[in-house]
């Protein structure tokens, strides 16, 4: 009998060449750690592996301004400074054109027509998305990945809503933006706040047709998992049910883990693990099962590798 899901990773020596300084804290080495869990864990050995694709412009370009995208390009070869936390290296064009493809190969996967059995995937790829905005890098972001996947996935066949959960530390302001006056993607975030990068107030819920379709669960700093899952029981979960999405995606930040050095927050593996179960049952229930994730935050390695481990168990079934 075979298993209920097919689960693909995504993971390219090429992340490795985004360098971003000795003791930059989004740093290669996070996901050495996860390739790790990847190759020595029992977990690995259920695991498709998928090779990522250079994402176009014209991709990338869903969501960003094509100068913005075109600036980002004329940094190869160099190194630079684009804000107080965001550096780019010599290949940090060709990585983050590799982050953005291999979030779109995950989606491919996913959503393939032919589901036999349900897919689901997750793309550890690096530099991070969801603080990137519209025409601006910022907090160790070059392209918002998971934003750019949503409108990559509504022009698929049969995609007409999106969910997006993010359940990094940090509000992913850049994809708040991308869609707050739209209703075909319903953002769901769990930050602290007030937090950098100073936004993702309860207050802010969608604008126009998006009105409703944001939702902002914030903690002051300290909260761990009953918080978090009594959030999830009373809010996210039956939120995202009744929006009743073709596709799930989740910003896979883990620097709520009580060992991360920049989140001050208490979140332990098995508490990122039991998140994410419960959004995998809302994909089941709505869509089949297709849900992709994405890395994004996390700077503990120890942190890191055991709720990417924790929360590949729950998914590959």
């Amino acid at each position: 009998m075979g298993r209920v899901n097919e689960t693909a990773v995504i993971w390219d020596e090429r992340y490795l060449l985004h360098h971003t300084g000795l003791w930059h804290p989004e740093r290669p080495e996070r996901l050495r750690a996860i390739k790790k869990v990847l190759d020595e864990k029992p977990v690995g050995k259920l695991l498709t592996r998928l090779e990522p694709r250079m994402a176009t412009r014209e991709e990338i370009s869903l969501v960003h301004d094509f100068e913005y995208v075109q600036k980002i390009e004329k940094t190869a070869g160099h190194e630079m400074q684009l804000d107080p936390d965001t550096l780019v290296s010599p290949s940090s064009w060709e990585a983050a054109c590799l982050a953005v493809g291999g979030m779109l190969t995950a989606v491919d996967w996913v959503v393939s027509p032919h589901l036999l059995p349900p897919r689901n995937a997750f793309a550890f790829v690096r530099p991070p998305g969801h603080h990137a905005e519209r025409a601006r890098a910022m907090g160790f972001c070059l392209f918002n990945n998971v934003a750019i996947a949503a409108e990559y996935a509504l022009r698929k066949p049969g995609i007409q809503k999106v969910l997006i959960i993010d359940y990094d530390v940090h509000h992913g302001n850049g994809t708040q933006w991308s869609f707050y006056n739209r209703n075909d993607v319903f953002y769901i975030s769990t930050h602290r706040y007030p937090f950098y990068p100073g936004t993702g107030a309860r207050k802010e819920e969608g604008e126009g047709k998006g009105k409703g379709y944001t939702l902002n669960c914030t903690f002051r700093g300290s909260e761990g998992d009953e918080e978090y899952l009594t959030t999830f029981d009373k809010e996210i979960i039956p939120s995202s049910m009744d929006y009743h999405p073709d596709l799930v995606l989740i910003s896979a930040g883990y620097d709520a883990h009580r060992l991360d050095p920049l989140g001050g927050m208490n979140v332990t593996a098995a508490g990122f693990a039991e998140m994410t179960s419960k959004i995998l049952e809302v994909a089941r229930q709505s869509c089949n099962g297709r849900l992709v994730m994405v890395l994004e935050g996390g700077y503990s390695l120890e942190g890191l590798a055991q709720s990417v481990e924790a929360c590949l168990e729950k998914i590959a079934l």
